[in-house]
């Protein structure tokens, strides 16, 4: 164990699919992970918010994992610190609270340690989740594209704007992945692929947006019918003539509105059901970011 400089890391939540583009596309939402190294206490891992109750403390927590697996990589010293986590974001929601959790662990230990740049951290992280489109999201902040074990990062356009959907009801990402078919028709897979490319185009702001695109016929319909009240939303909303999807795996729901359109705020405000709440958000342009400096 080593003594180590005070650190800080702030991840965004992050989206992904965006409805078509499955395990391809995702965005960074700002709800913020913030994790700070402190000198070494009774505990591992102290969280504030979202899962402070549930989170384990010790050193299975997934983020002292992580910053575990990349000392273990770099071939550095675990350092004698404990971690301090205030989270913003709801867990077991589709929102890539795991995936914000894997990056804020692997971006403090770089910082404490050196020797990777963003396209290993994006390897090792999609090693631990098991899939790239959230973490790549949560590095890099932005609009991101992920083929071929690579991400490409894309501004997303300031003409609109997320309004987030969150649930009471909770779905594991690992439940959630179990319901996606395992073979689908070819039209069905050239259809979702165009349509893919329309949300990244329009969500870059390339192209006008159209919300119909957000349309997908792969993991979408399963999910839809097993988290029925994320599928009834999903419906009204596009019948309202938003942009919809389930966010990630789900159960909650993203819709994309144009900036400044109060309607869309009441429209959305409106179909919702006890226990639901509209979270409106922002693109979160920034990924990662370390600080020297970051305090409680």
């Amino acid at each position: 164990m080593t003594s180590a400089p005070a650190l800080g890391v702030e991840v965004p939540a992050s989206s992904a699919n965006l409805g078509p583009g499955f395990d391809a596309l995702a965005v960074a939402l700002d709800l913020s992970l913030s994790v700070w190294t402190v000198p070494r206490g009774d505990r591992r891992v102290r969280t504030e918010g979202e899962g402070a109750d549930e989170l384990p403390p010790g050193d299975d927590n997934l983020i002292w994992r992580s910053l575990m697996a990349y000392c273990d990589w770099a071939g550095a010293p675990a350092p004698d610190v404990s971690l301090r986590v205030r989270n913003r974001i709801p867990l077991e929601r589709g929102l890539g609270s795991s995936a914000a959790a894997t990056v804020a662990g692997l971006a403090l230990g770089r910082a404490l340690v050196g020797g990777a740049g963003d396209a290993r951290l994006l390897a090792l992280a999609a090693g631990i989740e098991g899939h790239p489109d959230n973490v790549a999201a949560a590095l890099l902040g932005g609009l991101v594209v992920c083929a071929d074990g690579r991400a490409t990062r894309c501004e997303p356009t300031q003409r609109l704007r997320p309004l987030l959907c969150v649930p009471p009801a909770r779905s594991s990402t690992a439940h959630s992945r179990g319901l996606v078919p395992a073979t689908v028709a070819t039209a069905d897979a050239a259809a979702n692929g165009a349509r893919a490319a329309l949300v990244l185009s329009g969500l870059a702001g390339l192209v006008a947006w159209d919300p119909r695109a957000m349309v997908d016929v792969l993991h979408e319909p399963a999910r839809c019918e097993a988290m029925a009240d994320s599928g009834t939303l999903v419906r009204a909303l596009r019948r309202g003539g938003l942009g919809a999807c389930l966010s990630g795996a789900g159960p909650a729901v993203l819709a994309v509105a144009p900036r400044g359109d109060d309607r869309a705020v009441s429209l959305v405000r409106g179909h919702l059901t006890d226990g639901w709440r509209l979270v409106p958000l922002d693109w979160a342009l920034a990924g990662a970011r370390v600080s020297a400096a970051a305090t409680g």
